[in-house]
């Protein structure tokens, strides 16, 4: 009888490129970290991360880690993608149609994606076709709510919870922090998205303060 506890594993990539606003992104992933070291399933999980990520360090770290769970911690550019890093740290988008392309192959290994980034349901959306669970943003998110709504995400998932009473309790989290954003995260299920038409039309509200997103991304001359 094989009595070993099956290990999720966790794949946190963040990016916060030059000319984009600063986030608190070191908080959020310690944050991550030390809910998980603390949590009653904490032998259960296992988590890296990689900062400063380029487009071609998505699949490398994938490729690398064989994560479960891959968590993207940065600005979003509404319809226009994800906001990763060129080879010299400028802003390089990446878009919906790109990425959900890319989870594609690994669809048998990642079971859920969290896109902890403004205006990140549109590319939730697409990846959602191919991944079990993905969580994005419907409009922009505040970085205290994006870190709060990441807290209480994997203490739900820590303490053995399923990922849509994680969700759920990350939402709840925001809620009981006095943040009025609580209804901003997404939940997509593939069961739900099975053919249907992804729209990409992103909701105009006006944004706290401290929102993951930009506006404007100009294109490093040495993007690739």
């Amino acid at each position: 009888m094989n009595d070993e506890i099956p290990v999720k594993k966790i794949l946190v990539l963040s990016a916060n490129p030059k000319g984009t606003k600063p986030l608190r992104l070191d908080e959020e992933i310690r944050e991550i970290k030390e809910g998980l070291r603390l949590a009653k399933k904490r032998d259960s999980f296992e988590i890296e991360s990689a900062s400063a990520v380029r487009d071609i360090d998505i699949h490398r770290s994938i490729l690398n880690y064989n994560p479960q769970i891959i968590h993207f911690s940065g600005h979003g550019a509404e319809e226009e993608g994800l906001i990763f890093e060129d080879n010299t740290g400028q802003p390089k988008l990446v878009d919906a149609e790109a990425l959900a392309g890319l989870f594609e192959l690994f669809a048998d290994e990642v079971k859920c994606v969290l896109l902890n980034a403004c205006y990140s349901e549109i590319q939730a959306q697409a990846i959602a076709q191919h991944i079990d669970y993905v969580i994005g943003m419907s409009k922009q998110i505040g970085d205290k709510a994006a870190i709060k709504f990441a807290v209480g995400f994997y203490d739900g998932m820590g303490a053995g919870r399923d990922v849509e009473f994680a969700y759920k309790l990350g939402c709840r989290v925001i809620r009981m922090a006095g943040i009025q954003e609580h209804l901003t995260p997404k939940l997509l299920r593939k069961q739900d998205l099975r053919g249907a038409s992804i729209n990409i039309t992103p909701v105009q509200p006006s944004p706290p303060e401290d929102a993951r997103t930009a506006s404007v991304v100009s294109p490093s001359p040495t993007a690739l």
